[in-house]
């Protein structure tokens, strides 16, 4: 009796360790904000984060943000993605005039976004991670 139950474990363990890369490799598309951005005096405003995304043979992949302060919200550049499952830094620039972006705290609300295909051949973006954070901008 304990041969067997040591082979069951031994086989459930086995079943294991194939199975895990699997049910990790949904999970490895990421995306992080840092909590600060910069404004300049000509209302160049920067944001910029982290991510991680594994495939991009069904279409392109870009990291968007949007910028919140106040009853302000802009979007801020985009970034086309390097999808090779390593952790990669994202830094997003725009001149956002009228009203213009302050220092303070603000709030950044980011997505790793794919475009691909849809069956008339239309781009349509499937989001892979989202992210909202507070920043402070200097």
């Amino acid at each position: 009796m304990r041969v067997r139950t040591a082979l069951v474990t031994l086989a459930a363990g086995i079943l294991l360790a194939a199975v895990a890369p699997l049910a990790q490799a949904g999970e490895a598309d990421g995306l992080s904000v840092h909590g600060y951005g910069t404004v300049t005096d000509d209302s160049t405003v920067t944001l910029s984060g982290t991510y991680r995304c594994v495939d991009d043979s069904e279409g392109p992949v870009f990291v968007s943000s949007t910028l919140v302060q106040g009853n302000r919200s802009a979007g801020i550049g985009g970034t086309r993605a390097v999808c090779d499952g390593e952790t990669h830094e994202w830094v997003n620039t725009s001149v956002v005039k009228d009203p213009a972006y302050q220092p303070g705290a603000a709030r950044v609300e980011a997505t790793l976004m794919q475009l691909t295909a849809d069956g008339m051949g239309l781009p349509t973006p499937g989001f892979l991670a989202t992210e909202e954070s507070d920043v402070e901008l200097y």
